[in-house]
C-alpha cells in the first residue's frame, strides 16, 4: 500500500484512507512476528546490543498512546506499566540498559491483547478526531500518521532483527516469499552522469507526511561524475573478501578497525560461513546458496573499506556517493516520486519479494536500483536543512544523530514502506550499524566525509553535565541542580507520579 495524500476533497473519504492505511500497517508488523517458531523467540535477542523481541512488539503501539497523551487527544492510559516499559529503545553504542535483571517482561498473550486494545482505541479516533484537509502538523490526526509512520518504520527494522536470530528461532511464511532470481553477476561499470544545481528539502505544503529532518531547504551544485550501473553485488564484494581486505588495516580507518576489533568480523553479517569456506547467505528467514547476483548487505563502514580496496587496485579514487549525488541520480533516473510513485518499478514496499534480487533486474535510466532492493549508504552524515524545527511530539526524532555519526541511507529496501520510499526521506544510522543496506560507489576526488558538522558530541554533552549536576567551584551553585532541589523542596509534600 502507497502512503496517503494529506490533501483533499472528501473527509469522510479520507477518514476511511487514513483508517485502511493504518490497519494495513497493523497486518504488516504483525505478519513478521509470525515467522517465529512459538512464543519463546520473543524473548530471544537478535544481538547483544538490542532488547528481546517482545519489546519489538509491543513498542510500536505503546508509541501511539504515549504520543496522543503528550498531544492532549486522551487523558487515560491503558497500561501504564506497558506504557513505560516499552517506551525508550536502546541506542546502538550502548550495554548499560541491557541488564536483564531490570526487566520482567509480559507474557506474549498479554501484548497481543493490548496491541488489540490500541489498535480499537486508535480506528474510532481515526473516525472521530478534528479533521480538515489539507491536513497539517498543528492538526490531531497528525499524532495519528505518526504513529502509522513510526510502526512503518519499524516493519523494517524489525525484519532485520528477525533476520539477525538463530535460523532455527524462524521459519518461511507463505506471505513473504524471496526472489527466485539468482545466478552470476553482471560486470559492474561506470557510468557518467552530468552535474546540476540540486535542491535538497521539502516544503511544508508537501501533500505526504514527513519527519522533521525532511523540511527546509539547502542548495548544492552537483559537478558532473561517474557513478557504478550496478549496486555492489555478493560476487563484487566477494573479491574483496577474498583478498583478506578484511585483514588488512590500510582499507579501514579508526573507527572501522575499531567496528573490527569488537565484532571480530571478517565478512559481511549476513553471509554464512561453511566448513568447506565457502557461504551461504541469510535471507530474512531462510538460508540459501550465495546468490552472486543480488547485493551485499554491509554497513558504511565496509563499504568504505571497499572502496579503498578498489581505489588502491584500480588506482582510481572511489566513494560512497553524497546524498546530494543520490539526488542527481534520481532526477535522470525516469522515477516518478511519491504520491505518483509506480512500485512495479522497483524491488520496494514488498511489491515482489522479501528479499533482495538481482542487481540487473530494475532498470532506473542507466542506473540500475537507484530506489529499492537494499537501502545505500552515503558519505553524507546526517544535519539540519535550513528552516529545520522539531515537531513539538516527536522532539527527538532527529537530533540525537545530528552528530556526524550518523550517515544517511538513500533508496530504500525491499522492505521499505510508508515514508521511507519517499524521494524526501531521510534515514541515517551509525557507520556500524546493519540494516537491509548496501552500496553504490562513485569515482571522485571528494573526502570520504562530506561534514565535520557536530551537532552534539559525547565531549560537549559530558562538559554541560558537569555545569548543570557536577561538583560546585568558586561558590557558584549549579543553576540545575539547585532549581532541582528547591523545587524538591517545596513539592515536598505533594504526590509524585511518574512521567511514563
Amino acid at each position: 500500500m502507497l502512503p496517503i495524500r494529506l490533501d483533499g476533497d472528501d473527509i469522510i473519504q479520507k477518514r476511511h484512507e487514513i483508517r485502511d492505511y493504518f490497519h494495513n500497517t497493523c497486518h504488516l508488523y504483525e505478519l513478521l512476528f509470525t515467522m517465529f517458531e512459538d512464543d519463546s523467540v520473543f524473548y530471544q535477542q537478535s544481538e547483544l546490543t538490542r532488547h528481546p523481541m517482545i519489546f519489538y512488539f509491543g513498542h510500536t503501539a505503546t508509541f501511539f498512546i504515549n504520543k496522543l497523551i503528550l498531544g492532549g487527544i486522551i487523558t487515560e492510559r491503558l497500561n501504564p506499566n506497558f506504557e513505560s516499559m516499552f517506551a525508550v529503545g536502546v541506542d546502538e553504542m550502548h550495554w548499560d540498559d541491557l541488564n536483564a535483571e531490570h526487566y520482567r517482561w509480559p507474557d506474549v498473550a498479554e501484548v497481543r491483547a493490548y496491541r488489540h486494545q490500541v489498535r480499537t482505541l486508535v480506528d474510532e479516533l481515526i473516525m472521530t478526531l478534528p479533521l480538515t484537509l489539507p491536513l497539517t502538523q498543528e492538526d490531531p490526526m497528525w499524532i495519528i500518521l505518526m504513529g502509522i509512520e513510526h510502526e512503518r518504520i519499524h516493519i523494517e527494522t524489525s525484519s532485520v532483527l528477525h533476520r539477525q536470530l538463530d535460523i532455527t528461532a524462524v521459519h518461511p511464511i507463505d506471505a513473504l516469499r524471496i526472489s527466485p532470481h539468482r545466478g552470476d553477476a553482471p560486470q559492474n561499470v561506470m557510468i557518467a552522469l552530468s552535474g546540476a544545481r540540486v535542491r535538497l528539502g521539502k516544503e511544508k505544503s508537501h501533500p505526504l507526511y514527513g519527519w522533521d529532518n525532511e523540511y527546509g531547504e539547502e542548495h548544492i551544485e552537483v559537478a558532473p561524475f561517474e557513478v557504478s550501473k550496478y549496486l555492489v553485488s555478493n560476487a563484487e564484494f566477494m573479491a574483496f573478501v577474498e583478498d583478506g581486505g578484511y585483514e588488512n588495516s590500510a582499507y579501514w580507518d579508526e573507527e572501522g578497525e575499531r567496528f573490527l576489533r569488537v565484532s571480530g568480523a571478517t565478512h559481511p553479517s549476513f553471509w554464512v560461513p561453511q566448513d568447506d569456506g565457502s557461504f551461504k547467505y541469510r535471507a530474512l528467514c531462510e538460508e540459501i546458496a550465495m546468490p552472486m547476483n543480488w547485493p551485499v548487505d554491509v554497513n558504511a563502514l565496509e563499504a568504505m573499506a571497499f572502496c579503498r580496496w578498489k581505489s588502491q587496485h584500480d588506482g582510481i579514487s572511489y566513494t560512497l556517493p553524497s546524498e546530494a549525488q543520490w539526488y542527481r541520480m534520481y532526477a535522470l533516473s525516469s522515477l516518478q516520486e511519491c504520491p505518483d510513485f509506480n512500485e512495479s518499478r522497483a524491488n520496494i514496499n514488498l511489491a515482489h519479494y522479501a528479499s533482495a534480487t538481482a542487481v540487473d533486474e530494475f532498470a532506473h535510466g542507466e542506473l540500475y536500483d537507484v530506489v529499492g532492493n537494499v537501502w545505500q549508504w552515503t558519505r553524507t552524515p546526517i544535519d539540519a536543512f535550513s528552516g529545520f524545527a522539531v515537531h513539538p511530539i516527536y522532539d527527538d526524532f532527529s537530533t540525537p544523530t545530528f552528530d556526524g555519526r550518523h550517515n544517511l541511507m538513500k533508496g530504500g529496501s525491499f522492505i521499505s514502506n510508508g515514508n521511507e520510499i519517499m524521494y524526501h526521506s531521510r534515514y541515517a544510522f551509525r557507520r556500524h550499524f546493519y540494516q537491509h543496506a548496501g552500496f553504490r560507489y562513485v569515482q571522485d576526488e571528494m573526502p570520504e566525509f562530506e561534514s565535520d558538522n557536530i551537532y552534539e558530541s559525547d565531549a560537549l554533552v559530558s562538559q554541560y553535565c558537569d555545569f548543570h549536576y557536577g561538583e560546585t567551584y568558586f561558590d557558584v551553585a549549579n543553576f540545575a541542580k539547585k532549581c532541582a532541589e528547591l523545587a524538591a523542596h517545596y513539592a515536598q509534600d505533594t504526590a509524585m507520579r511518574k512521567a511514563l
